[in-house]
């Protein structure tokens, strides 16, 4: 297994009488499958809510999409189950899958009652993910519907960073509309995961199994793009670099020497991570010029590689002094998921800060964006938030997390 790199920028040449220019580069990372490369078996970890509110229709399909989950598992690869309320239990230990029919009856065994603590379910979660993380992709799925009552959240991040470091995967599915997408986005985001959203009872199958074709596409773990600057380019100050594909994410740079690195985690063949990344370039004289050096740190679990490094890509521009700008169009779109997100962000502080007309024009705002990236079902729901707070109506908990999802990522 290989690691892909391809990179753009958003002008291919530089104005050279300009003193200081701004340029995105975007930078698409993947796994490249070779015919004779093992694949590595998954470990995979259930962390399920059974609190007395997913009693019913919830906890049935619930039961149902975990079966599932069971019989799209391969012989080899690992499964544990934690079940959690007011506290939590293994429900089934780290194990290869061997008997199939014994582990859907403990499924079976998931009853609803009690209250909510995420932090102990996913604390349990990490233990058994990491019992069977040798020579393997290991993932959890975090489900929850409600809030955090009986824990505490900043546990939860904590938990989450200690996962990403152990490299185990932690993605959260919310159930219903009553939990914290503030939380559970920023579980997703600090455990190198996605955070995907169940309205009915009856999407939990289809949401399990989009969730697990995704990771069933991994093929590298534990990814690092490694960026260094000559003297004379530089990071913006504020928010430099951020994954705008298959979602988009805050990433945060780790500074070591003159290396800027950021954690990409998961690598998946033919679904790439695109970053992007924001520079500032100075003045030189007229000619072509290094800006920046790509390298990517990853470990393959299928050969029980650790830390291999790929090859270093170097980024050149044309240093010009009749200067005509020739945006790349695929880097633009890949800057206006990136302003969708960011506006919507903003759109969301405001409406918590009171401010509803602030609110309506950012989200209106988005909505402009989201078209202009083709996008019609991200601008359909902003534009739709936007008109419902400008008539004075109250948001439901539904359309709030709509509106979170379609800023984060295209809907197919």
């Amino acid at each position: 297994m290989n690691v892909g790199l391809q990179f753009a920028l958003s002008d291919p040449t530089v104005d050279a009488l300009q003193s200081v220019s701004q340029r995105q580069l975007s930078v698409s990372i993947s796994a490249i499958a070779q015919s004779s490369t093992p694949t590595a078996p998954l470990n995979l970890c259930l962390i399920l809510d059974h609190s007395g509110s997913m009693s019913g229709r919830p906890m049935d399909t619930v039961r149902q999409a975990a079966h599932r989950l069971v019989d799209r598992l391969s012989l080899g690869d690992r499964l544990s189950i934690v079940a959690f309320d007011h506290k939590a239990k293994v429900l089934v230990a780290n194990q290869p899958l061997e008997n199939p029919a014994l582990i859907k009856q403990q499924i079976d065994q998931l009853k609803a009652s009690g209250g909510t603590a995420i932090d102990e379910g996913l604390r349990l979660g990490i233990e058994e993910m990491a019992r069977g993380k040798q020579g393997s992709i290991s993932q959890a799925f975090l489900l929850t519907d409600g809030e955090n009552e009986h824990g505490d959240n900043q546990r939860c991040l904590k938990l989450a960073k200690v996962a990403a470091d152990y490299n185990l995967t932690v993605n959260t599915l919310g159930f219903g509309d009553a939990w914290n997408q503030d939380i559970l986005e920023a579980i997703a985001d600090v455990g190198g995961g996605t955070m995907s959203y169940i309205q009915q009872p009856e999407q939990a199958v289809e949401e399990f199994g989009r969730l697990f074709s995704r990771i069933q596409s991994v093929g590298l773990t534990n990814g690092h793009l490694i960026l260094t600057l000559p003297p004379d380019v530089r990071l913006a100050e504020t928010k430099p670099i951020a994954q705008v594909a298959p979602d988009t994410i805050e990433l945060s740079v780790m500074k070591e020497g003159n290396q800027s690195i950021v954690r990409l985690g998961d690598l998946m063949i033919d679904v790439p991570r695109v970053v992007l990344i924001n520079l500032y370039l100075n003045q030189k004289t007229v000619g072509q010029a290094a800006i920046a050096h790509l390298q990517v740190r990853y470990d393959d679990p299928a050969t029980h590689s650790v830390g291999v490094m790929s090859e270093r890509f170097s980024v050149y521009t044309e240093y010009v002094n009749n200067f005509q700008p020739a945006p790349d169009l695929q880097v633009q779109q890949h800057v206006l998921a990136l302003a969708k997100y960011r506006q919507t962000q903003i759109a969301e502080n405001k409406l918590k800060q009171g401010d509803f007309s602030g609110a309506v024009t950012m989200l209106q705002t988005a909505a402009k964006t989201a078209l202009q990236m083709g996008d019609q079902s991200g601008a359909t729901v902003l534009q739709t938030t936007a008109t419902r707070l400008q008539s004075g109506e109250i948001l439901t908990e539904a359309e709030r997390k709509k509106t979170r999802i379609v800023s984060k990522t295209t809907l197919q």
